[in-house]
Parts: structure tokens; C-alpha cells; sequence
């Protein structure tokens, strides 16, 4: 039980000074995304790919404002898909 009240305590302490590091950067990730990028990173995530992946999200995300217009319905053709980025360490996807 102490243990895992120490493990506990270290996680949030790295999660504490991940989040200054990331105002400090102004990379604009609040504490819960930067908590499940650590997390996917603890699980074998390229940390790369995630990068890529913030990096493509934040960029095709609509300003706040516009986040609540309606979008405006187009000929029924479906987009092409985004690349994604692979989240797995040896740069493959997972199934």
C-alpha cells in the first residue's frame, strides 16, 4: 500500500512538471491530454508520432469561434482520409 501510494505521488509529481514544461513551451496541451500522451508513451507510443499527431490535430483544428458554426454540407462526396502517423514503436500500427 505504501508503494503504491509512493508510485502514485512520483506520477502526479511527472505529470506536475511535464505540464510547467509544456506552458513554459506554450505547446497549449492541458493536463489531461498531456496525461494520456504520458500514458501512451508508457505503453510503447512513439513519442515522435505522437508529436506529429498533436502537431497535425492542433493545426487542422477550427478556431474556437468557428468550432461552433455549423459546418456546411458538401456533395455528398466523402474527404480523403488524413495520414496518420503509426503510434507504435517500431512504426507500425497495432491491429
Amino acid at each position: 500500500m505504501e508503494t503504491e501510494a509512493a508510485a502514485a505521488r512520483q506520477a502526479k509529481e511527472s505529470l506536475e512538471l511535464a505540464f510547467q514544461m509544456s506552458q513554459i513551451l506554450d505547446t497549449g496541451l492541458d493536463r489531461h491530454t498531456l496525461s494520456l500522451l504520458m500514458a501512451l508513451c508508457d505503453r510503447g507510443a512513439n513519442p515522435e508520432a505522437l508529436a506529429a499527431l498533436v502537431r497535425e490535430l492542433s493545426s487542422a483544428a477550427p478556431p474556437t469561434a468557428a468550432a461552433a458554426a455549423p459546418t456546411p454540407v458538401s456533395n455528398g462526396a466523402a474527404a480523403p482520409a488524413p495520414a496518420t502517423a503509426s503510434l507504435s514503436p517500431s512504426g507500425l500500427r497495432r491491429p
